[in-house]
């Protein structure tokens, strides 16, 4: 009996410190303030976005709200404001699976904001489809539509630098590759709807957000406008709201130990948008709070160029 007990206190205990040192990670140190700077946050209508924009709020940043879902983002608007204390959020629709919206936007912003200090790439989706712009969802939603939409604020971001962009993807990227004949043929990053296959198709698109962000930094070398991508963390959102019944259930005890919160997910996000000093790193890839290596795949200049070129062929930048 006493050996039984001893073996559940050490799981016990083991099980606690991962769960406060490896699952809840490393929090975001800057003390920055925000006044007078303005930041984009793309679906911050919940999961880390939201969170991610309430903390820029209360630092005093005027913050945009860009969700596709207008209830959604006015909801949010709700939120934000309340939880923030502060009056200088707003909602503006964007849809980023429409490049027609993303323009539309774009225009919006830039005629009626003067400023833009960071831009943080935060909103994606986990399911197959196509877009409105017949490009595969994942691809299309989570990176061409924040491609095209970098592109079009770029000239307002160099007016105010130094400034930021930030680009939420994953540690799925490992798993990524870029398969170039299917994009030309397909426009997409896979056909597949089994779900192994669509976790492959979302790992791939990961993988466009750490190589588009190698290949602005790259670009915008003598400048003082800096990118930067980033691994979250594993966290309890909505992400997967579009998976089957059965796999949330399976999946519930594990994100309730194992997975942050949003507040804990939203903390490198913060990192990489406000510390300072990081300037050097820019175009790298961050993990709980701290710049990363990564393979070669995920920094291969030629590879991050030819993505570079096809997602300018279809928004229609080239």
């Amino acid at each position: 009996m006493f050996i039984a007990l001893l073996v559940m206190g050490v799981v016990v205990g083991v099980a606690y410190v991962f769960r406060q040192v490896v699952v809840k990670g490393k929090r975001c140190t800057s003390k920055a303030k925000l006044y007078g700077r303005t930041v984009i946050v793309t679906g911050s209508n919940t999961g880390i976005g939201k969170s991610t924009a309430i903390d820029l709020a209360k630092r005093g940043a005027r913050v945009i709200l860009a969700c596709r879902n207008v209830q959604r983002g006015e909801a949010a608007l709700v939120d934000v404001k309340k939880e923030s204390g502060s009056n200088q959020v707003l909602f503006m629709q964007l849809d980023l699976g429409n490049l027609m919206s993303v323009r539309r936007f774009a225009e919006t912003f830039l005629r009626s904001e003067p400023r833009l200090d960071i831009l943080i790439n935060n909103a994606g989706i986990y399911m197959q489809g196509r877009t409105e712009d017949g490009l595969g969802m994942m691809f299309g939603i989570n990176h061409v539509g924040h491609f095209l939409l970098t592109n079009l604020l770029m000239d307002r971001l160099k007016e105010c630098e130094p400034s930021r962009v930030v680009n939420v993807s994953s540690v799925g990227h490992n798993f990524g590759k870029i398969d170039f004949e299917c994009l030309n043929k397909c426009k997409a990053l896979g056909l597949g709807t089994s779900f192994m296959e669509v976790f492959q198709v979302y790992c791939h698109s990961k993988l466009c957000n750490v190589l588009f962000t190698h290949e602005l930094a790259k670009k915008l070398q003598g400048t003082n406008v800096t990118c930067y991508s980033l691994h979250p963390g594993a966290i309890k959102t909505e992400l997967a709201r579009n998976t089957s019944s059965l796999f949330h259930i399976l999946m519930k005890p594990i994100t309730s130990f194992f997975f942050k919160n949003t507040v804990q997910g939203c903390q490198t996000t913060l990192h990489c948008a406000l510390q300072e000093g990081i300037e050097p790193f820019s175009g790298r890839y961050f993990s709980n709070c701290a710049v990363r290596e990564v393979y070669s795949k995920a920094k291969d200049d030629s590879t991050a160029k030819k993505l570079w070129e096809i997602s300018e062929r279809m928004c229609g930048l080239a």
